[in-house]
């Protein structure tokens, strides 16, 4: 009888130790997930407000109001496997304006959201390696499964970075994709996605489409 008695209160005991931990790691979880959708919050303060002090902006400070985002999602934020491509030769990107861009296939990132497997090709600006600033810039555009019906019907950007690279690992944040200026105004060169870049998933995360 003493020994069910006994078993029988390890097993409370067990239990009550098992719901603390699951009650202490969703509280963690929870306090991460916070943590991170306040710092894509500020990361849109910095951009909105970078956005508008362009010289060259296609809006003013009182269309603030027609920026629009996709709720903070973690689960956007993913890694990928990165494979260079050495040797690349230059290419012409097409552009909203008709003129054409020079640019270079740096490498690719092949990675999985949503539990789809895809495959980004991130390109360098033939101009901006001159520019030793911008040397390392790295510039993804691309088209998803959101596009023309949540977002720009000409594509979203992601900036990334050389530095950004570590044993064949990047990071990609698509909280931070944002919208061309051609999204906003006409008259500006705004690179096109290529083809190979044009996702079938969708990528609900990052900049909607602006509303005038």
């Amino acid at each position: 009888m003493m020994s069910r008695i006994r078993e029988w209160i390890l097993n409370t005991t067990l239990m009550k130790k098992i719901s603390c931990l699951i009650l202490l790691l969703a509280i963690a979880f929870s306090a991460d997930a916070q943590t991170y959708a306040d710092s894509i919050m500020q990361y849109r303060k910095q951009y909105i407000a970078d956005l508008t002090s362009d010289a060259r902006s296609p809006i003013k400070p009182s269309q603030v109001k027609g920026l629009n985002f996709f709720k903070p999602d973690k689960g956007f934020c993913v890694w990928g496997i990165f494979k260079e491509t050495p040797g690349s030769a230059p290419f012409m990107i097409e552009t909203h304006s008709g003129k054409k861009k020079p640019y270079k296939e740096y490498g690719t990132v092949t990675f999985t959201v949503r539990d789809t497997t895809a495959i980004l090709h991130i390109y360098q600006s033939m101009d901006l390696i001159k520019n030793v600033a911008h040397k390392d810039d790295l510039f993804v555009p691309f088209t998803d499964g959101t596009t023309y019906d949540f977002t720009y019907g000409g594509g979203r950007y992601l900036d990334l970075s050389i530095k950004d690279i570590n044993n064949n690992m990047l990071l990609l944040d698509f909280n931070k994709c944002y919208n061309p200026y051609c999204a906003y105004a006409d008259g500006y060169s705004c690179p096109i996605p290529p083809a190979e870049n044009r996702l079938q998933v969708s990528i609900v995360a990052g900049e909607k489409m602006f509303m005038q």
